[in-house]
């Protein structure tokens, strides 16, 4: 048997701090392998995101960390981000949709007060219509948002909890402690 591998204090921290959190309900952790190549230590987490039982949403969040340091991260740490989620056709067709995306992320960081720096990505997205053998449901999109950035400190917590925030965004999670009213039929409507 192997024995076990001696991880940097840093990152050693890092990992408990994202080991700690504690998201809303809806939202599932699961630790899954990490990339082995962009860095020498890597952990990531899977999340799914699930509102009146039905998925949502999904994200994956990558630890990296290079003893050395890294120039573009501007420090030794680095967190990766994937976040999707499906959308109904008028939304994901919204022109002010990506610029959004991005409110969900920075807010969500501030709102943590998640320190950081070198924060940069993208966010894409995309309409669908199915045809033939995959017809289906009506027309519908997605938004993905990737990022990355560079976490000040070895406190990952206010980070992972942004994240969950991003994630909750995303999926259309009403915020914490509120709950969704059923909509009323307008009068004289079956």
């Amino acid at each position: 048997m192997a024995p076990p591998l001696a991880y940097p204090e840093t990152f050693a921290r890092a990992v408990a701090g994202l080991r700690s959190a504690t998201p809303r309900a809806e939202i599932v952790l699961e630790e899954v392998g990490a990339p082995q190549r962009l860095a020498p230590y890597a952990f990531a987490l899977s999340a799914t995101v699930f509102r009146d039982g039905d998925e949502v949403g999904t994200g994956r969040l990558i630890l990296l960390h290079d003893p050395a340091g890294h120039e573009a991260w501007q420090g030794s740490l680095r967190l990766v981000t994937y976040v999707t989620a499906d959308l109904e056709a008028e939304l994901a067709a919204d022109p002010l949709l990506p610029g959004v995306g991005w409110t969900w992320l920075t807010d969500a960081l501030d709102a943590q007060d998640a320190r950081h720096r070198a924060l940069g990505g993208t966010v894409t997205q995309t309409m669908s219509t199915r045809f033939g053998e995959l017809a289906g449901p009506p027309a519908g999109g997605d938004i993905e948002i990737r990022a990355s950035w560079t976490p000040l400190g070895e406190d990952l917590l206010p980070h992972l909890m942004a994240w969950c925030t991003l994630l909750a965004s995303t999926a259309g999670l009403p915020p914490p402690g509120v709950t969704a009213l059923p909509q009323r039929r307008a009068a004289g409507t079956a």
